[in-house]
């Protein structure tokens, strides 16, 4: 649906009332990922994590509700599933990270640095993140495409090319 121009500069300064809230990009992706299990088990897989009985350890989910949420992050393409065999057993299933799962990294490294500065234990972070190719500690910080550091202040919201308006409801 082609919003017209007048509809999407209204979109820019109203505060939501009249944007299409199912096709909002944040929600979409809430339904897959925004859930503590979901992130945990993410933040698992990046840790070295692979194989249910690891994931099932490390985080005392209960087995039924983990089971649920892998199937998911495999059905959405954030994780897949490779078979390994150790020496005299059966070939069982690891997950391993898709691309689409890297492209997380930074939204749970953020979620990650707001809970330290925010939630962590007197004694400080549990966990650091460093460049490893010069040990510099990793921030995730907002810049434009041009590179440029962009302040929250400075965010303008525009609607894309997925914009869409609630349909107008006529009174009959």
């Amino acid at each position: 649906m082609d919003v017209p121009n007048e509809a999407r500069a209204d979109a820019e300064t109203a505060p939501g009332l009249e944007r299409d809230m199912p096709n909002c990009s944040i929600a979409r992706t809430l339904e897959i990922v925004g859930e503590k299990w979901t992130i945990l088990i993410l933040r698992e897989v990046w840790y070295g994590s692979s194989r249910f009985g690891d994931f099932e350890r490390v985080l005392g989910c209960p087995r039924n509700l983990l089971a649920t949420r892998l199937r998911k992050l495999v059905e959405e393409g954030v994780l897949a599933t490779e078979k390994y065999k150790e020496p005299g057993t059966r070939s069982r299933p690891k997950c391993v990270i898709t691309p689409e799962g890297i492209d997380l990294v930074p939204a749970v490294i953020g979620l990650m640095r707001w809970g330290d500065r925010h939630c962590s234990a007197p004694d400080g972070s549990p966990l650091l993140m460093r460049h490893h190719a010069c040990g510099a500690h990793v921030e995730v910080r907002l810049r434009c495409l041009e590179g440029h550091p962009v302040p929250v202040e400075e965010l303008d919201r525009v609607p894309g090319p997925g914009f869409r308006t609630k349909p107008v409801e006529r009174d009959g």
